[in-house]
C-alpha cells in the first residue's frame, strides 16, 4: 500500500521509487544521495506509514493475465440478442479494413470475457470536442426530451450556451411536464451556491446529492460519484469527461464567463450517444439514485424500448469500488495487453499504477505504437510532476510521449489498433480505481476510431513532444519538484 523501494532501469541507474496505494514517484539514486538528507528520508517513511492508515484498507487491485476470449461472439440489437451468425456480419462491417477483422473480433472476445454488460448494435456515436460542443450538444438535447431528463455530474453549476443559462432551460423542462432529476457529487459541487439549487428544487425538480461530506469523517471525501453523464428520454445520452462547470465556457481565444478562468482553455471530450445501449447509462443512473435514496421513478417511464439509430456496436462500463476490480480498468488493461498496432490514450491526471505501467511498456516493447498526450499545466501541479517521475522509464521503453501546448488537458480517451475507442470519466490514476464511481463507453468500429484519430492528431499538433536524451537531462530543480509535491501527496491524497 505504501512503501519505498529500490530499482534499476529506465537510462538513469538506480532509483528511490516512493508510493502510496498504487501511486509510485523515482528519483535517481545520485541526486537524492546529494540532494537529500538522511532526516528528509526519515520525514518521507512517516509521511508514507501515515499515507497507509489514512488509506485503509484501500489498494490498487491487482488484474491477472486477462482471458483469451469466448468463441460465438454475441451481440444484442434493439430487439434482443442477435444470432452468432448476425453478430459476425455486423463485426465484418465496421472492421476498419478486410483484413483488420480478425482483430477487431479479437477485441470483442476478450471484452466479452471480462465485461458484464453485453455490446449493443444500433446505435448512432459523435465526438464532441471541449465545452463549447458539448454544451450545445446538452442543450439541444435538453430542448428534446419529451418524458425524462436525468443529470449525473461530479460538478454541477449553472453553465450557459448560446446565451442561455442551464439552470433556466431545466426550469422550462420541468414546468413543460419533463421529470427532471438530478445528481451531483457533494465533495465535487461544494462550490455551487445553494441558491442555484434550491432554484431547482423550488420548480419542481428533483436534486439530490451524492454521498454528503461528513466533517468529522475524513474518510467520507473519498467516496466520490465521478460520473458525468445526461439521459434525454432514455435514448440519447452525452458523457465524458466534461463536468457542467463554467470552467469550459472559456475559448481558445481565452474569453470567459468566468474571470478566475479567463486565459485558460480546457480541452476535453465528450460522446453523444443515440439508440439502444442508452439504457445501460440509464440503468447506472437509475441505480446510484435509488442507492442515494431519491424520490421513487417509474422504472418503465425512464427504460422505453429504443429503435436502432445507427451501426454503432457500443458498451458502457460502469465501475465503482463496490463491485471489487473496477470493471473499465480491466477492460483498459485488457485492450492494452492484446494490443497488435497501436495504443493512443490522453489523460488528465497521469499517475499509473504499477500493471498500467508495465503493460505500456510492455505494448511498446513488442513493437506496438504507444502514445500518451498529456498535459504540460494542470489544475493539479501535484499529479502533473508526479506523472513526469514516469517519463524515463516509459520512453526508454520506446513509448511516446507529448505534453499539450497552451491549454488545460483534461481529457480521458483511449484508441486502440484502430477499432477499440474508450471516453469516459476515468482518470489514469488509482484514484479513479480504488474510490471514484466512474462511466465509460466503448465503441468498436473504424468509424469512431477514424474520428477519434482525426481528433487525436489535432492534439499532437498542438503538443510538444518530450525527447528522452533531453528528459535524463532535466535540471535538477525539476527532479525535486516532483519528490516535493509526491510528499505533498501524501498529506492531500485527493486530485
Amino acid at each position: 500500500m505504501a512503501y519505498a523501494r529500490a530499482q534499476t532501469g529506465g537510462g538513469e541507474g538506480t532509483f528511490l521509487v516512493l508510493a502510496c496505494y498504487g501511486r509510485q514517484a523515482r528519483y535517481p539514486a545520485a541526486i537524492l544521495n546529494d540532494m537529500v538528507t538522511r532526516k528528509s528520508l526519515m520525514r518521507a517513511a512517516i509521511a508514507l506509514a501515515i499515507c497507509g492508515l489514512i488509506a485503509g484498507c484501500a489498494g490498487v487491485p491487482k488484474v491477472n493475465d486477462t482471458p483469451a476470449g469466448q468463441a460465438g461472439t454475441q451481440i444484442v440489437g434493439a430487439r434482443g440478442p442477435l444470432t452468432s451468425q448476425q453478430s459476425r456480419a455486423i463485426l465484418d462491417r465496421i472492421a476498419p479494413e478486410p483484413g483488420d477483422a480478425g482483430i477487431l473480433k479479437r477485441h470483442v472476445a476478450i471484452e466479452q470475457a471480462i465485461a458484464e454488460t453485453p455490446l449493443v448494435a444500433g446505435n448512432s456515436t459523435r465526438l464532441l470536442v471541449d465545452g463549447e460542443q458539448t454544451f450545445a450538444a446538452m442543450f439541444a438535447a435538453i430542448k428534446s426530451a419529451k418524458t425524462t431528463l436525468n443529470l449525473e455530474y461530479y460538478i454541477f453549476e449553472d453553465v450557459e450556451s448560446g446565451g442561455e443559462h442551464l439552470g433556466d432551460l431545466l426550469i422550462a423542462k420541468r414546468q413543460a411536464g419533463v421529470e427532471v432529476n438530478i445528481l451531483y457529487d457533494d465533495y465535487g459541487s461544494s462550490a455551487t451556491p445553494a441558491e442555484f439549487l434550491k432554484r431547482l428544487k423550488d420548480a419542481g425538480i428533483n436534486v439530490v446529492d451524492f454521498n454528503p461530506v461528513n466533517p468529522l469523517d475524513p474518510i467520507s471525501m473519498n467516496k466520490r460519484d465521478h460520473r458525468k453523464m445526461l439521459v434525454a428520454d432514455g435514448a440519447r445520452a452525452i458523457v465524458g469527461g466534461i463536468n457542467l462547470s463554467t470552467t469550459y465556457e472559456s475559448s481558445h481565444t481565452g474569453s470567459s464567463a468566468s474571470s478566475a478562468q479567463a486565459g485558460q482553455h480546457w480541452r476535453d471530450t465528450d460522446l453523444e450517444v443515440d439508440g439502444p445501449v442508452v439504457a445501460q447509462l440509464q440503468t447506472l443512473f437509475l441505480e446510484h439514485w435509488s442507492q442515494q435514496k431519491g424520490a421513487t421513478l417509474e422504472q418503465s417511464k425512464y427504460l422505453p424500448v429504443v429503435p436502432a439509430q445507427g451501426s454503432d456496436v457500443v458498451r458502457v462500463v460502469g465501475s465503482t469500488p463496490d463491485n471489487g476490480t473496477p470493471r473499465f480498468y480491466v477492460t483498459l488493461l485488457s485492450a492494452i495487453r492484446n494490443a497488435e498496432k497501436n495504443v493512443w490514450l490522453s489523460a488528465a491526471y497521469f499517475v499509473p499504477t504499477d500493471q498500467e505501467e508495465e503493460d505500456m511498456i510492455g505494448a511498446a516493447q513488442r513493437g506496438v505504437d504507444v502514445r500518451l498526450l498529456l498535459p504540460s499545466d494542470s489544475d493539479s501541479k501535484m499529479a502533473l510532476a508526479i506523472g513526469r517521475s514516469h517519463y524515463g522509464y516509459l520512453l526508454e521503453a520506446g513509448v511516446k510521449i507529448f505534453e499539450i501546448q497552451n491549454e488545460v488537458l483534461h481529457s480521458k480517451t483511449a484508441s486502440v489498433d484502430g477499432v477499440w475507442t474508450a471516453v469516459g470519466s476515468s482518470n489514469f490514476d488509482p484514484r479513479s480505481v480504488i474510490f471514484n464511481d466512474e462511466v465509460d463507453t466503448v465503441v468498436l468500429g473504424s468509424t469512431t476510431a477514424q474520428d477519434f484519430q482525426k481528433m487525436y492528431d489535432t492534439d499532437i499538433g498542438q503538443a510538444k513532444q518530450i525527447d528522452r536524451a533531453m528528459w535524463r537531462r532535466r535540471p535538477i530543480s525539476e527532479r525535486l519538484l516532483e519528490l516535493f509535491e509526491l510528499s505533498s501527496f501524501l498529506w492531500q491524497n485527493w486530485l
